[in-house]
């Protein structure tokens, strides 16, 4: 398995290409939720990436400061493979990512509320009540 960590103008128009697609995939398709996926944060981010010879297999971005919040951020965590240890893999990564190229003592995301527990492992804590996020339940989080 192979990590890439890249910004945005680093990387290639088949790699963006790529991230959009599973992206797409998973938060659009998987989960039938229609809304804009392609923002305009993908620009002042990190693309973390676990693939192999077959392509794409976990995914995240790592958001400087001031885009999503005060705080460097994480988002659009996926796994291709679930129950395989790809997960906790790649935010691990985004984690290492954020600490050490981006210099972040605080780390904020919005998770999907069914998904608290994983972010729990991995030393978030829930810091608000439930809200919905394009009609999924969500809730912010903090790893500091």
């Amino acid at each position: 398995m192979d990590l890439v960590v890249k910004r945005f103008e680093e990387l290639s128009v088949k790699e963006l290409y790529k991230i959009l697609q599973v992206r797409v995939a998973v938060f659009v398709v998987e989960q039938n939720c229609v809304y804009q996926e392609v923002d305009d944060k993908d620009q002042y981010s990190y693309h973390v990436v676990l693939k192999d010879n077959t392509g794409i297999k976990a995914y995240l971005r790592v958001i400087d400061k001031g885009v999503s919040f005060e705080d460097v951020s994480i988002g659009r965590v996926l796994t291709l493979e679930r129950g395989c240890g790809l997960g906790n893999k790649i935010l691990f990564e985004g984690i290492k990512v954020a600490k050490e190229r981006m210099n972040a003592d605080r780390i904020i995301i919005e998770a999907q509320s069914y998904a608290k527990e994983f972010y729990e492992k991995a030393g978030f804590k829930q810091t608000s009540e439930e809200f919905l996020e394009d009609g999924i339940p969500h809730i912010q989080m903090v790893l500091e």
